[in-house]
């Protein structure tokens, strides 16, 4: 999976993690550095489960989901 691809799938997932639009969340993770975190971090990343992958975003994003 390419870094690009990464990212669109983390964001998607998310929205639909927290129920909210993607244009949204994509907001909210370029905002908060989400989006750069996953390009950077990619390596270390990609191969959690997305179960976890939300826990930590949510956990890198203090719990607090509001877009």
């Amino acid at each position: 999976m390419s870094k690009l691809s990464f990212v669109s799938f983390c964001v998607e997932y998310y929205a639909d993690y927290i129920n909210q639009p993607s244009e949204k969340v994509y907001d909210l993770f370029k905002r908060e550095k989400v989006l750069d975190m996953l390009r950077d971090d990619y390596e270390d990343l990609h191969g959690m489960s997305m179960e976890y992958m939300m826990q930590f975003i949510d956990r890198y994003l203090g719990g607090d989901q509001a877009c």
